[in-house]
């Protein structure tokens, strides 16, 4: 009987440690990201997008890869909006010198207040 007991206990343990590890049945389909997952938004990136941003960290600091795509897409977006301002600024001064001068106020036409 001791000897069943035995056998017994040491079937469980093997079945228990075989579904622990995932034997008993398929694994997955989706795959397993062992560093935290940044999922940015697809329109221009904020001041609180950049505020609330936060890298997984892995064996030798943070994940260059999602490091590498944020610095990516943020040269891209500063690139376009100094385009975009430098665009505007040259309108602007355009807009500027070609103005005539511009008439003087209603109260200077009708001279001083009596």
């Amino acid at each position: 009987m001791e000897w069943f007991i035995a056998v017994l206990a040491i079937v469980v343990l093997g079945v228990a440690a075989i579904v622990a590890a995932g034997g008993m049945g398929e694994m997955n389909r989706e795959p397993v990201r062992d560093t935290y997952r940044q999922d940015l938004p697809d329109r221009p990136l904020t001041a609180s997008d950049l505020a609330g941003l936060r890298f997984g960290v892995t064996l030798r600091g943070y994940s260059m890869a999602q490091v590498d795509d944020i610095l990516d897409r943020l040269t891209t977006e500063i690139a376009e909006r100094d385009a975009r301002i430098a665009e505007l600024s040259c309108s602007l001064r355009s807009q500027a010198t070609a103005a005539p001068d511009l008439p003087r106020g209603r109260a200077d036409e009708l001279g001083p207040s009596e």
